[in-house]
């Protein structure tokens, strides 16, 4: 790894020797001199992670514009740098890609849901504008999860959680392969470090009980294409962690009973020498039905091809193998940044190489019009996270869909009428049910008829983004004119219950404040139970939507600080007014309060000085103070939008819902919820426990190790 100039220089001479040394090296001084006296957490000078990131590209064999960009990257928003001083120094193509990466570093992208769709959205649109930018912020990423021992355990598990939602399923998408699958075992060896340590040692138990196995089988596939006299390189290795892990409960196996655990590469001389290879291996070795993907004749969006072939041998074991040519293999290892790559001393001309503006247009042309954030959201992940299965129209032309795609989804992605009027399909000349998975090869006939229209079971069916969404539009659209009718009433009785009129300006003033557009689109979310009437009174007429008598200044909720002290709630255990609360004090950050029975006080047992004794003041307190329920409610149409407007009935305000598990019957989530103290939080848990859709609920509190530091003091104290 690159740590000096002249490191780095030599480094990107070895695959670049028409670099432009003095620009790199005034790059590397320029980032020095403005990160000068900052420190990383760990410790060390801050510019050793630019310097890392910068290498991580050069080992990408990647161009002089990103690999500079990677040592200013953070210079104009940490530093005394500015744009126009960067653009001077080092060009406009620099100084633009310098600054694609500073807006994205100030994306949240773990924040609530539809600020996350936001950022999405935002995020496409810089790597629309130039795809290097999401490479530097990926080898950004990838040194911080590199070195994350050093951060604050929650900053951990936040930064992994990040990582493994976001980043590692987009460096997969981007033809990253190995970045992927490093990004996610890193994460995973922080969200669930004993998993993978476990995997670890069975994997040591394995070797010790068959040997070398990787050896073995590369030794005899070397034999089996030498006799041919076929030139290969032969790679194998072992499949990291994570991917075992995720194959494990994907395909509810014990790792004893798991396979297809070693997966072997073959590097031939060209795309003849593949097939002919692929002969050879499966004569030698016994082929495992349905395991055979040609992405050679059919490749994949960001340019990937490759035979992928699945054998076992005479002990049983599965091992999965590769084909492809070494220009195929470049693309495979840096996907779409095979753009911009050097290979023997030039830029790569590689043929399978995609061109990144195409690219980037095919991947955001599904969601553009996407007004819902939910609704884009869900299908940016559902299209990041899924491999492709190829199938044909009757006239021959391919269509391009994720594994476990049915025929509703082969409709929409031809059109959106065509998937509307869907009454029917056939597959192979075959009628078939809706719900079935369509396969590789497979042609597809759609049978449509006047007048049909998408029903509410076509959204357990369909599996991508762009089916789903036409889906449920077409079904809000059904569903309008009834919502908006019920809404009405409601409305009507919700103002009359304090006494007031549900007038067409009071209406139109509610719509005002809660942000919506059209009054019918406040109608609407109040008949389907989205919103509440409460939440609408309340938007006219603020006063008599809170608790009656006078209440508690947040400044002076707390009794036993000092005067000036502020304070903020532990995130772990989310102390309610009510509650019995201890202080712990942070130098420069005021005190943390924690309930009395939480579990990371106890970190702080051998500091008695830093404790105080503190209580919440007696009275009537705002609903402003978070605490977060753990649901298990059925999977039924409305029955999250009536535990929504149980809530709301409760005076409580939902600040995040965040999913943990979802399954055909039932979802699992956290519910974050804004309350006056925990008399409240009891009244709202014996609500929703009556409700006969709840299966379990508790209150969720954090475990672990106790943060280092406190947290961002509560507004106001």
């Amino acid at each position: 790894m690159a740590t000096t100039a002249d490191d780095l220089v030599t480094l990107v001479r070895g695959f670049n020797p028409k670099t432009n040394e003095a620009l790199i090296r005034a790059a590397y001084a320029y980032g020095e001199r403005m990160h000068e006296g900052q420190l990383r957490h760990s410790g060390e000078p801050y510019f050793t992670h630019p310097v890392a990131v910068a290498a991580i590209l050069a080992e990408q064999q990647l161009d002089d514009a990103t690999i500079i960009t990677a040592l200013l990257h953070d210079t104009i928003e940490d530093t005394p740098a500015s744009y126009g001083e960067v653009q001077e120094l080092f060009g406009t193509d620099v100084a633009e890609l310098v600054d694609g990466v500073t807006k994205l570093t100030n994306l949240q992208l773990n924040s609530s849901e539809t600020k996350q769709a936001e950022n999405f959205r935002k995020l496409f649109m810089a790597m629309s504008k130039d795809l290097r930018v999401i490479l530097v912020k990926l080898s950004d990423r990838l040194h911080n999860m590199r070195t994350i021992k050093a951060m604050r355990p929650d900053k951990q598990s936040q930064k992994a959680r990040e990582t493994m939602d976001i980043y590692a399923p987009l460096a997969g998408r981007m033809g990253m392969q190995w970045m992927r699958e490093e990004l996610e075992d890193l994460a995973f060896q922080v969200l669930n470090s004993d998993a993978r340590k476990s995997i670890m040692r069975r994997f040591i138990m394995l070797q010790k009980e068959t040997g070398d196995v990787i050896e073995r089988i590369t030794t005899d596939m070397r034999k089996e294409l030498t006799e041919a006299g076929v030139e290969a390189e032969v790679l194998g290795r072992a499949k990291k962690p994570y991917s075992i892990w995720r194959k494990m409960e994907e395909k509810e196996q014990s790792f004893s009973r798991l396979s297809d655990i070693y997966g072997f590469r073959l590097i031939v001389e060209s795309e003849e020498d593949c097939y002919r290879v692929l002969g050879l291996i499966h004569r030698r070795w016994r082929a495992v039905p349905g395991r055979f993907k040609d992405y050679i004749s059919q490749p994949k969006t960001n340019g990937y091809r490759s035979i992928h072939t699945t054998v076992s041998g005479r002990d049983g074991k599965r091992v999965e193998v590769q084909i492809r040519t070494r220009q195929m293999h470049d693309v495979a290892e840096t996907g779409v940044a095979a753009h911009w790559s050097y290979r023997d001393g030039v830029r790569s001309r590689n043929p399978f190489a995609v061109d990144p503006v195409k690219w980037i247009a095919q991947l955001t042309e599904q969601f553009d019009g996407e007004d819902d954030h939910q609704d884009f959201l869900e299908a940016v992940k559902l299209e990041m996270y899924t491999d492709k299965v190829f199938c044909f129209t009757p006239k021959g032309e391919v269509i391009k869909l994720p594994r476990g795609a049915t025929p509703i989804d082969f409709a929409y992605a031809i059109h959106t009428r065509i998937g509307s009027a869907c009454v029917g399909a056939k597959i192979d000349g075959i009628r078939v049910p809706l719900w079935t998975r369509v396969k590789n090869g497979q042609s597809v006939e759609i049978i449509t008829a006047e007048g049909q229209t998408p029903q509410n079971t076509w959204l357990e069916i369909a599996t991508t983004g762009k089916a789903k969404t036409a889906i449920r539009r077409s079904l809000r659209e059904v569903d309008r004119a009834r919502f908006v009718k019920l809404g009405h009433e409601l409305a009507r009785s919700a103002f009359e219950h304090v006494g007031k009129h549900s007038t067409d300006k009071v209406l139109a003033t509610a719509a005002r404040a809660l942000r919506f557009k059209h009054v019918d689109d406040l109608l609407e979310q109040l008949g389907s139970a989205e919103i509440t009437g409460r939440e609408v009174v309340r938007a006219v007429y603020p006063e008599l939507g809170e608790v009656t008598g006078e209440l508690v200044d947040r400044k002076r909720a707390v009794i036993g600080l000092e005067p000036g002290q502020s304070f903020d709630r532990a995130p772990c255990c989310e102390p309610l007014p009510g509650e019995r609360i201890v202080g712990i004090t942070f130098r420069g950050r005021g005190v943390t309060l924690h309930a009395i029975d939480c579990d990371r006080l106890s970190a702080y047992e051998d500091q008695p000085e830093r404790w105080l004794d503190l209580r919440w003041h007696d009275g009537s307190h705002p609903a402003v103070y978070g605490a977060t329920i753990d649901l298990t409610v059925a999977n039924d149409r409305g029955v999250l939008g009536r535990i929504c407007s149980l809530i709301g009935e409760a005076g409580a305000n939902i600040a995040d819902l965040n999913f943990v598990d979802r399954k055909p019957d039932f979802f699992r989530l956290l519910v974050h919820a804004e309350l006056r103290d925990v008399a409240q939080l009891h009244s709202l848990m014996l609500t929703l426990e009556a409700d006969s859709h709840v299966a379990a609920l508790s209150r969720y509190r954090a475990s672990g190790p106790a943060p280092s530091e406190g947290l961002k003091p509560e507004d106001g104290a």
